[in-house]
C-alpha cells in the first residue's frame, strides 16, 4: 500500500509498505478513506517531536471504514465508517478513567498514530485499543464533517471544556490557524457575552470575519487595546493561545485581566519563560499539555445536530498519490489553505 513515511529529520516520503496486520485482539484495521495533514505533522518533519519515530507512516487525522476487527473488539464492527481518535488509550488505567486519555499509561497510549505507530496518510491503519480509538460516524454526516472530530476539532472542544467560559465572558482566542478556528467554534457553543480572534495573517482575518460575523476580529499590534476596549474587567476573562510563538504566549497572559484562566493550546517549538515579577499580582491560572480527545463521540453528536460544521477549513482536496504537492502547499501556506484532506480512490 502507499504510505507517507518519515525517512529522515527534514524528509518525507511517498513509499511502498505492507497492509497492516491485527497485532492484538483488540486492535481494528481500518480503511482509509480521507486523511488530513496538521501542524504537528510539520514539527515532526522537522524535528519537533523527539518521540517521533523514524519509518514511521505520518498523520493523526482520519476517517474511514472497518476493514477487520481483533477477537475483543466489542463497539464496532466490520463496514462501519468510523473517525478515528488521535490518541489511543487502553480505557483501564487510573489516567484513561479520569479522562486523561493523553496520559495513558500503555506503551502504545498517548499520541501515538503518526508519531510512534503507523498512522493515517497511507491506504490502511491499524489502530490499538479500537474501543476506545474508533467512534461510528452517524449516517448523515459525510467524511468531510467527521474528519477533524478526533484532532483538531477534538482539541477544540477540550480546551473550551477546560477553560470554565462563562456567559458574562469576555473571550480572547490567539490565532486562526486550523486549530484556533476550531476551538472558536468550541468556544461558540458556550454562548459568552464576547469572543475577540486575534489573528496576524489578513487571508485569514477575513475568513473569520466571512463565515463567523459575529466575531470581533484584530491584528496583534492593537489587541491589547482591543481586548481592554471590549473588556469590563481590564482584560479578557478567559484567553485561549493557539498561535504558538514567543510573542503570542506573551499577549497570551498579558491580554488576561487579574484571576483570569489563561488556556495554553499551542504546541512550541521551544521552551517559553514566565516571568513571575512581571505578571504577580495578576492571579493568574494556567491550564497547559495535550488534548485529552475523549469527546468524539459527543462531538459527532452534535456535528449530526448541525451544531457544528468544520467544512469550511477544507479549502483543497488531494488523492494520496499527490501529497507531496499537498505538503507543499500546507507549509507554505500558499493559496489561503486552511485545511487539505487526503481522498483516498
Amino acid at each position: 500500500m502507499l504510505a507517507y513515511t518519515y525517512k529522515n529529520p527534514g524528509v518525507f516520503e511517498l513509499t511502498e509498505k505492507s497492509k497492516p496486520q491485527l497485532l492484538n485482539s483488540k486492535d481494528a484495521i481500518i480503511r482509509i478513506t480521507m486523511s488530513s495533514i496538521c501542524s504537528s505533522d510539520l514539527h515532526i518533519k522537522h524535528g519537533f517531536v523527539p518521540k517521533a519515530v523514524l519509518g514511521i507512516t505520518v498523520g493523526h487525522e482520519m476517517v474511514g471504514i472497518v476493514e477487520e476487527v481483533g477477537a475483543d473488539v466489542k463497539n464496532i464492527k466490520t463496514g462501519d465508517r468510523v473517525a478515528v481518535n488521535v490518541e489511543t488509550f487502553c480505557g483501564e488505567c487510573f489516567f484513561c478513567k479520569n479522562g486523561y486519555v493523553n496520559n495513558c499509561i500503555d506503551k502504545n497510549g498517548g499520541w501515538a498514530l503518526g508519531c510512534r505507530i503507523d498512522g493515517a496518510q497511507a491506504e490502511y491503519v491499524r489502530v490499538p485499543f479500537a474501543d476506545q480509538g474508533l467512534n461510528k460516524i452517524p449516517k448523515t454526516v459525510s467524511d468531510e464533517q467527521a474528519l477533524f472530530a478526533g484532532d483538531i476539532l477534538a482539541t477544540g472542544f477540550w480546551a473550551a471544556k477546560i477553560s470554565e467560559i462563562k456567559e458574562d465572558d469576555t473571550v480572547l482566542i490567539i490565532g486562526a490557524g486550523p486549530t484556533g478556528i476550531c476551538t472558536l467554534i468550541c468556544t461558540m457553543l458556550k454562548n459568552p457575552k464576547k469572543i475577540i480572534v486575534c489573528e496576524k495573517d489578513e487571508a485569514r482575518r477575513e475568513f473569520i470575519k466571512k463565515h463567523y460575523p459575529k466575531i470581533i476580529v484584530t491584528e496583534p499590534e492593537n489587541c491589547i487595546k482591543v481586548v481592554n476596549y471590549e473588556s469590563a474587567h481590564g482584560g479578557a476573562d478567559v484567553v485561549l493561545e493557539v498561535a504558538g510563538s514567543e510573542d503570542t504566549f506573551k499577549m497570551a497572559w498579558s491580554a488576561a485581566r487579574p484571576n483570569a484562566i489563561v488556556t495554553i493550546v499551542a504546541l512550541y517549538d521551544k521552551p517559553m519563560i514566565l516571568p513571575l515579577p512581571d505578571m504577580y499580582g495578576k492571579n493568574l491560572t494556567f491550564k497547559t499539555g495535550g488534548v485529552d480527545a475523549c469527546d468524539c463521540e459527543e462531538i459527532l453528536s452534535l456535528i449530526e445536530q448541525g451544531k457544528i460544521d468544520t467544512t469550511p477549513l477544507i479549502t483543497h482536496k488531494y488523492p494520496l498519490q499527490n501529497i507531496e504537492k499537498a505538503y507543499e502547499i500546507f507549509e507554505k501556506r500558499q493559496d489561503n489553505v486552511i485545511k487539505i484532506a487526503i481522498v483516498n480512490q
